[in-house]
């Protein structure tokens, strides 16, 4: 079921608040952890030129007008900077206020408008519309327009454009819209009962990664319900500083998953999976919800981190591959998961592990900010790519949807054509090998 469209009011104050913007003690050593600052070098798109302007808007002596919306769009929301942060600042939840405020006192233009409304009002939150949206981009991938296309490079005529279809996502027909609602049986003596989150754009773009998750899940004894009800994560709109709108998906997400028992809530995608262990926070305010999104948040968890807890099922067949693994953003920095999928990784038969260098500095996607900012985030890409093939390594490892995206793209662009693939794509592989 989809979600209102319309943008709420805010129930609540989002403005970055003081006691946060406090922590901050201005010591830099955020700086080189910054994808931006390490671009452009200006101390404005680094993690505390940010938090200076927030806190001159917050006094009154800044207008939040362009350079400052400028400045705070440029941002990643990687969060890097938070586990560099010695004091604990809470950099990702800072810039996303400050986007929240943003939208309340700096109107956008009427394009921009325009695209917001559609995509985040319209079609990540309607089933129908990314079915449609999927149909469209299957028809465009397989009746050999692509190809004609990109052999014709006419794209390249209008900017960056060429590279930004590299970036389209494929449609993986069929879509995984059709197994929600169902229950997997776990392929052994059942160990846990498990909730699955499908995603939104994922169960077009990303139906294998899925169903590999609960093949995977099945091979540990796991039942995973794939329950009714779910929909968007609202983990996007957070980030743009659409927060009631994010909130709004929150509680029919709770409401979804909040009966059946589950062991655990599990999800595939580290932006999704950060975003969904929030929702305690993101609900603070409402006393009606407070204690729902708690429970709730506290049972997600993200597929290695809970593959690693219930110990993975070693049972596999062997890869003969070279394998290297980036760390996504939103798993290293917004939920401290690291060991986790190296471990899954090394627990492979065949598979020869090689540590990727700055393995936990982003690659440059951020959910659409590779859309958004597309000169930047290939700037990003390039180098990410360039230590990738430093390794030697054939397969490039990830655990995030967006990035199995961009490390594709960039494997075509700047790369040596490697796979990228998603842990449980490796162990499913594996799996099927026996």
């Amino acid at each position: 079921m989809a979600a209102s469209t319309t943008v709420s009011e805010p129930a609540v104050d989002d403005r970055p608040s003081p006691k946060d913007l406090d922590r901050c003690v201005h010591c830099g050593l955020c700086l080189n952890a910054c994808p931006t600052y390490r671009e452009l070098g200006v101390e404005m798109d680094s993690p505390r030129g940010r938090i200076y302007q927030m806190v001159q808007v917050a006094a009154g002596r800044l207008e939040p007008g362009d350079s400052y919306v400028e400045h705070i769009d440029l941002c990643l929301g990687c969060r890097a900077c938070e586990t560099a942060c010695p004091s604990g600042v809470e950099y990702g939840k800072l810039v996303e206020a400050a986007r929240a405020h943003i939208e309340q006192v700096c109107p956008r233009s009427w394009p921009a408008r325009l695209v917001r409304r559609f995509v985040y009002g319209r079609l990540l939150v309607s089933p129908r519309l990314i079915k449609i949206a999927g149909n469209l981009v299957s028809l465009y991938q397989w009746s050999g327009l692509q190809r004609l296309v990109r052999a014709s490079r006419v794209l390249n005529l209008f900017g960056n454009l060429g590279q930004l279809e590299r970036l389209l996502p494929p449609a993986e027909k069929p879509f995984f819209f059709g197994q929600i609602g169902r229950t997997f049986p776990p392929r052994s003596e059942q160990r846990y009962r498990v909730a699955m989150v499908a995603g939104c754009l994922a169960n077009v773009s990303f139906s294998r990664l899925n169903e590999a998750t609960v093949r995977v899940l099945q091979e540990n004894g796991c039942e995973v319900a794939v329950p009714t009800g779910q929909g968007c994560c609202g983990a996007l709109h957070v980030h743009a500083g659409l927060r009631e709108q994010g909130r709004e998906l929150a509680r029919r997400n709770i409401e979804a998953f909040e009966t059946g028992g589950y062991a655990a809530i599990i999800t595939n995608a580290a932006g999704c999976g950060s975003t969904l262990k929030e929702y305690g926070e993101l609900l603070e305010h409402d006393p009606a919800w407070r204690d729902r999104a708690r429970a709730f948040a506290s049972r997600v968890r993200d597929v290695t981190e809970f593959l690693a807890e219930i110990g993975v099922n070693r049972e596999m067949g062997a890869l003969n591959i070279t394998a290297t693994y980036q760390d996504s953003c939103h798993l290293a920095h917004g939920q401290r998961i690291r060991l986790q999928p190296r471990q899954l990784l090394e627990a492979v038969p065949g598979l020869k592990f090689k540590e990727l260098p700055l393995s936990d500095l982003c690659c440059g996607s951020a959910g659409v900010y590779n859309v958004q900012h597309t000169e930047m985030s290939l700037s990003i890409l390039e180098k990410k790519m360039q230590m990738a093939a430093t390794t030697g390594a054939d397969t490039i490892v990830t655990a995030n949807p967006g990035c199995m995206l961009q490390l594709r793209a960039g494997a075509a662009l700047y790369g040596r054509n490697q796979r990228v693939m998603h842990v449980v794509e490796v162990l499913d592989e594996a799996y099927r090998k026996l």
